[in-house]
Formats: C-alpha cells, sequence, structure tokens
C-alpha cells in the first residue's frame, strides 16, 4: 500500500491496488465480526434453554433444583392456587421466564412440594444457584400485596443477582422507617446537649 502518497499523484494502477488492498481489509474484518457475533449468539442459545414457568412435584425437586446445573439460577415458587396474590406471582413469573430464558423458573402447590406447608407463608419464592439456597421471600409481606407489580419482582430477582434488568432504578420506592429515624435523631440531640441531666 503507498502510504503518504495523495490519491490525486497516483496512477490508475496504483488506485486499483488500494481499492483491492481496502476491499481485502473490510472482508477480513466483516468476516471476523460475523465469527464472533455467531459464537455469542451459540453460547447465547446454549443457556437459553428454559423460557417458561415449570410445574414440578416433590420428586421432581432433587433433579430440577439440586441438579440443575452449573451457572444455573433457578426461582421456585411455592404456591396455592387459591390464594389470589399466588396467581398474581405466577403470572409474572411467565413474563419472567420469557424475557429470561437462561433462569429456570419453577413452580410447585405447596401441599406437593412441602407437607403441612402452612399457607400464611404463601406466596413463597426460593432462589438457587447452582443448588444452593441463596436467597427466600416467605409471605405475602415481601409482596407488597395484591397491586404488586413485575417490575417490582424484576427488581428483587435482579437485586438478588438472578437475572439483568434494564431497570435503573426501583420501580416502587423503597419505604423509610420514620419511626427509626425518629428514634435515632432524637438520641444523637440527646448525646449532643449540654446539659448533662434533663430529668430536673
Amino acid at each position: 500500500m503507498l502510504i503518504g502518497k495523495p490519491m490525486d499523484k497516483m496512477t490508475l494502477d496504483e488506485l486499483d491496488d488500494i481499492e483491492d488492498e481496502i476491499d481485502e481489509e473490510e472482508e477480513r474484518i466483516f468476516e471476523q465480526y460475523r465469527k464472533q457475533r455467531m459464537a455469542e449468539m451459540r453460547a447465547a442459545q446454549m443457556k437459553a434453554k428454559f423460557g417458561e414457568v415449570r410445574e414440578i412435584t416433590k420428586a421432581d425437586y432433587v433433579d430440577e433444583v439440586n441438579k440443575a446445573g452449573d451457572g444455573v439460577w433457578v426461582v421456585l415458587h411455592i404456591y396455592k392456587d387459591s390464594i389470589p396474590l399466588c396467581k398474581l406471582l405466577n403470572q409474572h413469573l411467565s413474563l419472567l421466564a420469557r424475557k429470561n430464558p437462561q433462569v429456570k423458573f419453577l413452580k410447585s402447590i405447596s401441599s406437593l412440594c412441602i407437607p403441612n406447608y402452612p399457607d400464611k407463608n404463601l406466596p413463597t419464592i426460593f432462589l438457587y444457584f447452582e443448588g444452593d439456597l441463596k436467597k427466600q421471600w416467605v409471605g405475602p409481606l415481601n409482596f407488597g400485596g395484591m397491586n404488586f407489580k413485575c417490575d417490582e419482582l424484576e427488581w428483587m430477582l435482579a437485586k438478588a443477582g438472578v437475572l439483568e434488568t434494564e431497570l435503573e432504578t426501583p420501580p416502587k420506592p423503597e419505604v423509610k422507617d420514620v419511626m427509626n429515624i425518629a428514634i435515632k435523631q432524637s438520641t444523637i440531640n440527646d448525646t449532643n446537649s449540654d446539659d448533662d441531666n434533663d430529668w430536673n
């Protein structure tokens, strides 16, 4: 390649040589990019093997949860159909399963998975990574009632490390414990007081 020579000073043969070199270089770069992209797509396809919420029983538990595989997150929802919040969570989990096919989403009716599991603990979500329990949410207070949105569940799962999200902030602002803040503030004010005996 004739570097530094202005194009208007080059012969037609020199211009043809440069065009051939540019075309070959662009083609080589494009081919390299195509191979890299194909490898990324194959890797994503290998990871994306779930995509739905599967129903399991106690007999399936070991294979589906403990032996889920290396690098696999499992989200297990323990539920009962007669509890409206459980139905709502099942809907949210179905949406998230389609959106995150690399995560294994499971559900199980409480009486079929954990005998004598109390209804007051429903819904319950267990999060496993490579067969180990990493986090659990037990009972309705963790989900905020029937106004609980899919984005809120997505945020909770992302915060736990289960999946990635495009949400930049929590969909629902965290509730401040005003009582504890006031107590702490009054304690700070009391310790900063010049008067040693406030009771007189």
